[in-house]
């Protein structure tokens, strides 16, 4: 992780409503290198969402440049796949068919369908959803269905994963499963990833970076938190090790005591 894959310079966001501009960012500076595993943290309304869309080209900064591999972002883009909290699969289509649209749209026009068959299947195997090709989404659980949209991010292989709350609906022991299985996919993968959290210890667990963002309006970067936890992390070990905990401490810290309260915080 040497090169700055990500940049992002001095990007301000306003949006125009009924009620005048609402200025939701400010002099956000932050660099991402290749391989990084980032997660951006802090109160609902501070510009987590925002700042995640502008990395995705989904909305353009008021001011500002963002730059993914030496290119300025000017619009969505397949070398940055996006997994909502929503899942947003089509029911109607089965759960290899979800994931297939994706592959086809971006490898269709250089490779045969035999191949795009196997981009699809190998992307549903990685997150343990094999068994379940031929499954529509309302035959499969919620865990289920976030690991088909995750399946079909990465079936596209990105460059850059980037994550909204994947699994913020979902329930506690779900969570943890798909956390636990988040790590495995990108070590392998080695993914440069950018996830919005409400969860302090996901993101402890998660990254190599916490980016705390300060209250909106007009919110921007209060600090970033390096994560020196070697690699692969087991939450049970992690639990009550010295490092983990002074992590999490520090984040809280920074939610609670000089940025006020923030739900799902513990």
């Amino acid at each position: 992780m040497t090169s700055q894959f990500i940049e992002v310079q001095n990007a301000e966001m306003v949006f125009t409503t009924r009620k005048g501009r609402f200025h939701a960012l400010r002099e956000i500076h932050l660099t991402v290198a290749k391989g990084e595993f980032v997660t951006l943290i802090g109160h609902s309304g501070c510009g987590k969402s925002t700042l995640l869309n502008l990395i995705a080209g989904l909305t353009l900064p008021s001011s500002g440049v963002l730059i993914c591999d030496n290119r300025e972002i000017a619009a969505p883009g397949p070398e940055r796949a996006v997994v909502f909290q929503n899942h947003s699969l089509l029911p109607w289509l089965t759960c290899f068919d979800n994931v297939y649209l994706a592959v086809e749209r971006v490898f269709g026009a250089t490779e045969p369908k035999a191949r795009l068959k196997e981009r699809t299947a190998a992307a549903l195997a990685l997150v343990g959803m094999g068994h379940a090709l031929h499954k529509r989404p309302h035959e499969v659980s919620g865990g289920m269905k976030q690991r088909v949209g995750i399946a079909r991010a990465l079936a596209m292989e990105p460059k850059v994963l980037l994550m909204d709350e994947p699994f913020g609906a979902l329930d506690a022991l779900t969570r943890a499963h798909l956390q636990d299985e988040l790590l495995k996919i990108v070590a392998r993968t080695q993914s440069t990833v950018v996830m919005v959290t409400h969860d302090v210890d996901e993101a402890v667990l998660l990254s190599d970076r916490i980016v705390m963002m300060t209250n909106g309006p007009a919110a921007t970067i209060g600090e970033i938190l390096p994560v020196h936890l070697p690699r692969p992390r087991n939450r049970v070990e992690l639990a009550e090790d010295h490092d983990y905990v002074h992590c999490r401490k520090q984040v809280l810290d920074f939610l609670y005591t000089r940025h006020g309260h923030v739900e799902k915080a513990a």
